[in-house]
């Protein structure tokens, strides 16, 4: 009795705070009304709340050599200085292109049907009595007992997903061994909509082409994130109440 007490103040509880953080949201959103959604600041990504740098498995570190009396040095790529993103700050363009597409399908079907009867048809020598006594109610089965079940499912799924565009992004780290992590934000507003794409990951250099972009699909650890805030997506969204009420709720 004492943990459903317990629970049922914890679940007030968070009720409460959320309900509180939904009106905060609400006066915020009652004060913008009739202006156009607004950009998010130009911020640096390292001073982000919750900002930590990406830790991964690294090489031994390998000594640099020179070729004396040579105008190449070991391990470079162009006779030049190279234009590429190489270091914190630069910037090159990513060419975010995805396309997924699932079909699949289940179904199943089972069932079982099971009998069981046990016993002696003469219990007690019922059989052997004389009149009247042969017919008394002396069981002649002990155990009988029927069964039958039977299960069927079905599923399907049919997705589709296409993103195709262009996001520059801005190199936030150089690891050790010489990979970058880049991360890239964009921002559209059309009338009282924002659009917004998010871009982050792990590139190696050697994968810059030459004009200083690079395919998304060469990202490792890649976060790709688009999708909206503004008049459009507050409707398509379900009340905070109602929200809620899906996360409480227990049927």
């Amino acid at each position: 009795m004492k943990k459903s007490v317990l629970s049922l103040t914890r679940i007030v509880s968070i009720a409460g705070f959320v309900l509180m953080l939904g009106g905060c949201a609400a006066l915020e959103r009652l004060s913008q009304i009739g202006e156009q959604p607004k950009l998010s600041a130009i911020e640096n990504p390292t001073a982000a709340p919750g900002y930590k740098p990406v830790q991964m498995p690294m090489p031994q570190a390998q000594p640099a050599s020179f070729n004396p009396n040579s105008l190449w040095r070991n391990g470079s790529r162009a006779f030049f200085k190279d234009q590429r993103a190489h270091q914190v700050g630069d910037i090159l363009t990513v060419k975010v292109k995805f396309t997924d597409k699932a079909t699949l399908e289940n179904e199943t079907s089972r069932s079982r049907k099971a009998d069981e009867d046990s016993g002696v048809d003469a219990f007690l020598g019922r059989k052997t009595l004389p009149p009247p006594l042969n017919k008394v109610g002396i069981p002649g089965r002990i155990l009988t007992a029927d069964s039958t079940g039977s299960s069927e499912g079905k599923g399907s799924v049919d997705r589709k997903e296409e993103l195709s565009t262009n996001i520059a992004g801005v190199v936030t780290q150089v690891l050790p061994n010489g990979n970058l992590v880049i991360e890239g934000k964009q921002e559209v507003r059309v009338n009282f909509e924002v659009r917004e794409l998010i871009v982050a990951g792990i590139v190696r250099p050697e994968d810059i082409e030459s004009d200083n972009t690079i395919d998304s699909t060469k990202i490792a650890q890649a976060r790709i994130a688009y999708g909206g805030r503004g008049q459009l997506t507050d409707v398509q969204q379900p009340r905070y109440g109602q929200q809620v009420m899906d996360v409480i709720l227990p049927f």
